[in-house]
């Protein structure tokens, strides 16, 4: 749970406080608890939450278009070379936040798009459009070469 704050959050401190504050509401609302899935995947879904909505009153997390600049960056693939973890977990921190939460929910959450953009309060073009660019990025970020 940890890791999942701390890749939509960005920083170790905040994602430690998200995880306070999450597990207190998963205790406070275990009743509620419908084993509709996993225990884990509905603890997951309220650190999500929870982290989101750190992002959004401490940050004010914002979307932009970013058309114009994605057009002066190279076309990229879904594929990244092998890295290690630390070296993937540094590049995705190093992400805009808006890119960072986007290509957390999609790439690493498995969120669609849609869903992506009903959490958000922003379009699906804009959930796309922030995962291109953090992909984008992270390429620019990690090594040329793999780790073996």
């Amino acid at each position: 749970m940890y890791n999942t704050a701390i890749r939509i959050l960005g920083h170790s401190g905040e994602a430690q406080d998200v995880l306070q504050e999450g597990f207190t509401r998963v205790f406070q609302q275990l009743h509620t608890f419908r084993q509709e899935s996993g225990i884990g995947t509905w603890i997951k879904r309220i650190i999500v939450n929870t982290a989101l909505n750190q992002l959004r009153s401490k940050k004010q997390l914002q979307f932009v278009e970013l058309n114009q600049q994605l057009e002066q960056l190279p076309e990229t693939t879904d594929t990244f070379p092998d890295f290690d973890a630390e070296t993937l977990h540094v590049a995705i921190k190093k992400l805009p936040d808006g890119a960072r939460v986007v290509f957390t929910l999609f790439a690493v959450e498995q969120m669609s798009h849609q869903a992506i953009a009903l959490q958000l309060g922003i379009t699906e073009s804009t959930s796309k459009t922030q995962y291109r660019r953090a992909k984008q990025l992270l390429k620019s970020y990690l090594p040329q070469t793999a780790n073996t």
